[in-house]
């Protein structure tokens, strides 16, 4: 069992990596591609406010996937279900990123815990959250807070980003060429506090899972996330901002619409408070989609004819068949698995 832990950690640290040029890039995407900072300075810039924000982006999340699938049949049972997800969420994150498609590498390990937890033990294993939802305290949890936050951020990110263009295209209405200095100055102040709040969320999943991890193998009693699991997630998330999204990057950046300064600052602002108020929550969700359908709200206030929205459509596909088709995925690689080893 202890090999079967050791594996699923490293698999762990291996799809913060891969987040990072899934999820992070997608921050550097409409600030680059606006031309209010080179590749290699965005990224860098990107890169370092990850780190930081990894470090110091506590762990209401961590403590939401921890809760997520309770699966009986000991430990051993239950590394298979982590690391079935890892596997998965890792595979769609390397296929999404190949053809470019903006993914949420979020909602396929949610997706991959779920379909591995149901394969294991059934629909009753998973924290659905409907007894809390329609209960006296109508408080939301489990896997229903999660659905809810993707909806709610995507509707943050979309309309809020498309009021703000509006109101700022009455206020720059006459504004020379000039006032674009401030504004890139604004950008990256933004950039900063967007890759400092989707590290804060998105690295906390992977903290999650090892904490997970740690417990079902006996290594830890309580699934706190111990400093070192704190730290190397934040290193590699970083590392992999570096190495490069660019088909992600592209995408957002040049594919949907093109984007000017001040279209990447309004963009920028509605996606930092989205994820912002999500992490606060203690709610996982993607900033790939978020991003995604700011880029779309503020395209649509500026002119919705000049938006391409076959390639929304692409992504709008893709953001609703991540969970159901991670989760068969995962749900198949557990069977194998647990019948290979026994479980």
């Amino acid at each position: 069992m202890l090999e079967i832990a050791i594996l699923t950690i490293l698999l762990a640290l291996a799809f913060t990596f891969t987040n990072g040029f899934q999820d992070a890039s997608s921050i550097a995407a409409t600030f680059i591609a606006s031309r209010s900072a080179t590749p290699k300075t965005g990224i860098i810039l990107v890169a370092v406010m990850s780190f930081f924000g990894a470090m110091l982006g506590g762990s209401a999340v961590a403590f939401t996937l921890t809760g997520l699938v309770d699966a009986p049949g000991g430990g051993r049972v239950e590394l298979i279900i982590l690391f079935a997800a890892l596997v998965t969420a890792v595979l769609w994150n390397l296929v999404t990123w190949k053809i470019g498609l903006p993914s949420s590498s979020t909602h396929s390990l949610i997706g991959g815990l779920v379909g591995a937890g149901i394969a294991a033990a059934g629909t009753g294993c998973i924290f659905w959250g409907l007894e809390e939802l329609f209960g006296p305290s109508h408080e939301l949890a489990g896997f229903t807070k999660i659905l809810a936050f993707f909806v709610i951020s995507l509707l943050i990110g979309f309309i809020g980003s498309f009021v703000m263009h509006r109101a700022t295209g009455i206020l720059l209405r006459n504004a020379k060429r000039s006032a674009n200095r401030p504004i890139i100055a604004l950008n990256w102040c933004a950039a900063a506090v967007m890759a400092f709040s989707n590290a804060a969320n998105d690295t906390q999943k992977q903290m999650g899972m090892i904490a997970m991890v740690l417990v079902a193998s006996g290594l830890a009693l309580t699934a706190d996330v111990p400093f070192w699991a704190r730290a190397a997630c934040a290193v590699l998330l970083s590392l992999g901002t570096i190495s490069g999204g660019w088909r992600i990057m592209n995408t957002l950046g040049r594919r949907i619409f093109r984007i000017e300064p001040v279209h990447s600052f309004d963009s920028q602002v509605f996606s930092a408070s989205s994820l912002a108020i999500s992490t606060l929550a203690g709610a996982p969700v993607s900033s790939t989609q978020v991003i995604t359908m700011s880029v779309l709200g503020v395209g649509a206030a500026e002119n919705p004819k000049k938006v391409k929205w076959d390639v929304g459509k692409h992504i709008l596909v893709a953001m609703i068949v991540t969970i159901p088709v991670t989760m068969l995925i995962s749900g198949i690689i557990f069977s194998l698995l647990s019948f290979l080893y026994g479980a």
